[in-house]
């Protein structure tokens, strides 16, 4: 355990050093800081520090142990937040970068807490927002979507963020890279997981442009006002240069219509009346992007994929004991892994 395994029974929070690093970087912060893990996430923490002016912000970094090489950068993560900052994009104000392992065991970085609704489930959806908001957060939704995809990046100084071409082929390495590097014992994913990469490699449709690519755009990676409009898009983590279209894709794994059987680990918010269905979410997309989804299969049986690959990384830290904050349903997922691969195939019966 280093020190800023628990400091002040706070889990990845060295109080100490950090507020003497908000001290020094962030103009305006106030000692002394409280600091409260948020739940909700599986990856990357986030924690609400508060100040004792009352302002409040959003720390980020890296899970606490069997952090995989190129994952949670928190680098990568602040720079295209601070890009996004002046576009039509909703994002947090950022405020600094860390990467001085000293001050805190690993690199974090520190942006704008904003309030509003983080809706993960049918019961939030319902208390939070009423049919007319819930209909316009997923009008939003795909708006902001559309309105991501047509950022320049190089106009936002993130032309060289990464490689443009070839995005789904880079992407199946990747992730299949880490599915690998993620294996846990008496867990068989293997076999389908690696038959349904094949399948997807072999038909990789041609990449039209290139955008941001969010790379887990969904509900529950958003700030909604009350109104249901998207105040602010979350969790950057493993955004990249590549196809708009993937985003798309995904957003369709998880926007789960009422009576669907592929409601994924259970969070259902979009099955609550009100909401947009599924085909006028991606209709709704393709009339702001004006982006031909005649392919869209192909990706959301990607989404499928990927999202069986990062539930085993999930997985195989829990089992290592790197699971900070939110530990539920994750003794489900070595099942979840296997059916979320089985609805990639079945996509691409469709694709």
């Amino acid at each position: 355990m280093t020190t800023a395994d628990r400091v002040d029974g706070v889990e990845g929070i060295d109080s100490e050093r950090v507020t003497a690093w908000f001290s020094s970087h962030v103009t305006g912060s106030e000692p002394p800081l409280s600091f409260a893990l948020i739940a909700g996430g599986r990856s990357n923490l986030t924690y609400r520090v508060a100040d004792s002016g009352g302002r409040l912000y959003a720390l980020r970094r890296p899970p606490l142990s069997h952090v995989l090489p190129t994952a949670h950068d928190m680098a990568r993560e602040y720079r295209v937040i601070t890009a996004l900052g002046p576009t039509a994009v909703p994002v947090p104000a950022t405020f600094g970068l860390c990467e001085d392992p000293d001050v805190n065991g690993q690199p974090f970085y520190v942006m704008g807490f904003v309030e509003g609704h983080i809706v993960r489930d049918a019961h939030i959806a319902q208390h939070d927002l009423d049919d007319k908001a819930r209909r316009r957060a997923g009008e939003s939704l795909a708006d902001t979507l559309a309105a991501l995809h047509a950022v320049d990046v190089d106009a936002v100084g993130l032309g060289d963020f990464a490689k443009r071409d070839g995005y789904i082929e880079r992407q199946l390495r990747r992730w299949y890279e880490q599915f690998r590097n993620s294996q846990v014992e008496g867990l068989d994913t293997a076999t389908i997981v690696g038959s349904v990469h094949d399948r997807l490699a072999a038909r990789v449709p041609p990449q039209l442009g290139t955008s941001i690519v969010h790379g887990d755009y969904r509900l529950d990676n958003t700030v909604l006002g009350s109104d249901g409009e998207v105040l602010a898009v979350l969790d950057w983590e493993i955004c990249t240069l590549g196809d708009p279209l993937a985003d798309i894709g995904l957003l369709m794994v998880y926007w789960t219509d009422p009576g669907d059987e592929g409601a994924i680990l259970g969070l259902t918010p979009t099955t609550v009346p009100g909401f947009p269905s599924r085909a006028e979410m991606r209709d709704r997309y393709a009339a702001a992007s004006g982006r031909d989804l005649k392919d869209l299969d192909f990706y959301v049986a990607f989404g499928y994929w990927k999202l069986a690959c990062i539930l085993q990384g999930v997985y195989a830290r829990y089992v290592g004991g790197a699971a900070a904050g939110d530990r539920s349903s994750v003794d489900d997922f070595g099942r979840s892994v296997v059916r979320l691969a089985e609805m990639a195939l079945g996509a691409l019966q469709g694709a």
